[in-house]
């Protein structure tokens, strides 16, 4: 890997005008980290990318590389882009394992983080950085999030999250598994507690439905579901899965690594799937078939039933054929979640979007003063990159807000 690494780092071209840069939604300096690494300083080189991203190397790993940095880089106008992905990864991996997170001196203010996905990752370590004693809580026996129950284990290595709960436990920060906000302990519950600031970044857990006939019946499951603890599954030898983004396509290729099954088949309603290309050439190399122009209209007892879809030129949906019957031992719906409401629930002024999503101010800042929000529970799911950027932000803001409750001792004064 060493080998390859160097080599494709020896092809940058180090533009002036680094358009991988821009394309990157943290603005990585990608041509700078890739001269410091050819220089032998990578360990420099993994400071400055995770100061930049504290989850660089999970974004080297599960970023969609091709609409970001690799997609701009110019090299791929002529040829192969600068697999700068693969760069990430083996200079954040190196820096991972030689780094010692050290933990800042303590300003004693308290910050309280709920969720552990990338936003509230992201917050905790920058807050805990800056001072603060800050505790991060989950509803999950470990920390993660989407990272550890959302992507699957042959993009993600569980063991990458199980090293940054032991480098966050090194940065002072204090993790409580096992505990929902929004039942015994809530919101107000934190701020009688002492805490001055709380964070919420807990995702979008609630899968969407289809609305149609049989989604309650023992052969059907949802994504969401199905990813966070594939291990306890028992799908069969065919298995449908209704959907084509990302999330699909990490369903398909978990399933079709399961030894009891198959053959997965994917049914997407429109001619083209949502998916990004890459995830899509992984899929069917994996052995996963595509069906497309196939409108689900009910699930019984023996698979699916969809009906085909007629389009016209321009992709509207001008009819649908005569109802035809899928046979398979599962479905699986990978149509999109959104998020639970537990805590809007029982958290006297929190606002809301008209798609059910906490409502933040450009900062972060909740309806509520000293609450704050980022990642998918803001904005919809989105990308682990994109929820890093958007939750530097909030950090900042955070910061600003609590800088009032932090106590200066002082001067002391000469006797005459």
């Amino acid at each position: 890997m060493a080998i390859h690494v160097v080599k494709e780092a020896q092809r940058c071209l180090q533009c002036k005008n680094p358009l991988c840069q821009k394309g990157c939604p943290v603005n990585t300096p990608i041509p700078d980290m890739i001269k410091l690494f050819l220089d032998g300083k990578g360990t420099e080189a993994g400071k400055i990318l995770f100061e930049n991203n504290p989850l660089s190397l999970v974004c080297a790993l599960v970023c969609d590389h091709d609409k970001q940095c690799e997609g701009h880089c110019v090299q791929g106008i002529k040829g192969s882009p600068i697999h700068w992905s693969s760069i990430e990864a083996y200079i954040s991996e190196g820096y991972m394992d030689r780094s010692e997170w050290a933990k800042a001196p303590s300003n004693h203010v308290k910050a309280a983080i709920i969720g552990s996905g990338p936003a509230g990752i992201t917050i905790a370590i920058t807050l805990a950085e800056r001072g603060y004693d800050v505790t991060l809580f989950d509803s999950r026996d470990r920390i993660g999030g989407v990272l550890r129950y959302g992507i699957p284990a042959f993009r993600l290595p569980k063991s990458i999250i199980d090293e940054y709960h032991l480098k966050m436990e090194r940065l002072g920060i204090r993790i409580r598994p096992n505990t929902s906000i929004g039942g015994a302990i809530t919101v107000d519950t934190l701020f009688e507690d002492g805490y001055k600031s709380v964070f919420i970044g807990t995702g979008v857990w609630r899968p969407h439905t289809l609305r149609i006939k049989g989604e309650s019946l023992g052969n059907v499951h949802y994504a969401i579901n199905y990813l966070a603890s594939p291990e306890v599954y028992h799908l069969g030898k065919n298995v449908a899965v209704i959907g084509a983004g990302n999330a699909a396509m990490d369903v398909a290729r978990t399933v079709i690594r399961q030894p009891s099954t198959r053959n997965v088949d994917v049914y997407v309603r429109r001619d083209h799937a949502a998916a990004s290309e890459i995830e899509l050439d992984y899929a069917m190399a994996d052995g996963v078939r595509f069906h497309y122009c196939m409108a689900p209209v009910e699930i019984n007892d023996d698979g699916p039933v969809f009906k085909p879809v007629e389009l016209d030129e321009n992709g509207n949906i001008t009819g649908y054929g005569e109802p035809v019957q899928v046979y398979a031992d599962s479905t699986i719906i990978s149509i999109g979640q959104g998020p639970k409401d537990k805590i809007a629930k029982t958290t006297k002024g929190l606002d809301l979007t008209e798609k059910g999503l906490l409502w933040v101010d450009k900062d972060g800042e909740t309806s509520r003063p000293g609450v704050f929000g980022s990642g998918d529970v803001t904005s919809g799911a989105k990308t682990v990159v994109e929820a890093v950027k958007y939750s530097k932000l909030v950090a900042d803001a955070m910061d600003k807000y609590m800088q009032q409750f932090i106590k200066t001792e002082p001067l002391e004064m000469n006797e005459p």
